[in-house]
């Protein structure tokens, strides 16, 4: 019992440290990330290199209102983003509580933004999402419930997010996707940090994150 108890805290500690930072000056800063292995790239947020950098590419969806949204409804914000689908009986209801609180959490914070996808667009219609909004509580201006198709959905997920971590194998267009990782945007659409979206721990390195997002301006 007792080393299940050590080993048990060792795994907490792991999940909450996972996502690095750097001081500088009086400032902590964090990475940039640009391929599935989730590398930490180590770049002044004023680096001319920045504009080649990866960035998450324009898309074009519906949210639970049905209006659309794109890469320009999150310009200038910063956003968490995650993959689900309304009748996941699984780990998104989970997932969804961890992300409900992060619109308490910045729910007065109009440069901060909640973004989840459906991974099953053919039935998480407008309708549904918008029934599916309405029971859980979700607020449309904060967290935009997102359709569309599944090759643009998919293609976000799994080329843009890096949301499996994959580490660059292949899978099929239509292969189901599914995976609890948040992943953190910044206001110029950098991957920025990479969550487990089960772990209360995770979430609060996640909210520790954003504002140290925030004081770069």
């Amino acid at each position: 019992m007792k080393n299940n108890i050590i080993l048990l805290s060792v795994i907490t500690l792991f999940s909450y440290c996972s996502q690095p930072t750097q001081s500088k000056g009086n400032i902590d800063t964090l990475p940039f990330y640009k391929e599935a292995t989730f590398t930490p790239y180590w770049i002044d947020p004023e680096d001319t290199s920045l504009d080649n950098f990866h960035k998450i590419s324009p898309f074009k969806l519906l949210n639970q209102e049905g209006e659309i949204i794109t890469q320009e409804t999150f310009k200038g914000k910063i956003y968490v983003t995650d993959f689900f689908f309304t009748i996941c009986p699984g780990i998104c209801p989970k997932m969804m509580n961890n992300m409900m609180d992060l619109q308490k959490e910045f729910l007065a914070d109009t440069a901060i933004l909640l973004l989840s996808h459906s991974v099953t667009p053919e039935r998480d219609s407008v309708p549904v999402l918008k029934q599916y909004a309405e029971k859980k509580g979700i607020l449309s201006k904060k967290w935009h419930l997102a359709t569309g198709t599944q090759e643009e959905i998919y293609k976000l997920g799994r080329k843009d997010y890096f949301v499996e971590e994959d580490l660059g194998l292949e899978k099929e267009v239509d292969e189901f996707l599914h995976t609890e990782n948040f992943v953190l945007i910044d206001k110029n659409s950098h991957i920025r940090g990479i969550y487990n979206g089960l772990r209360k721990a995770s979430i609060r390195r996640l909210i520790e994150d954003i504002k140290i997002l925030k004081q770069e301006g």
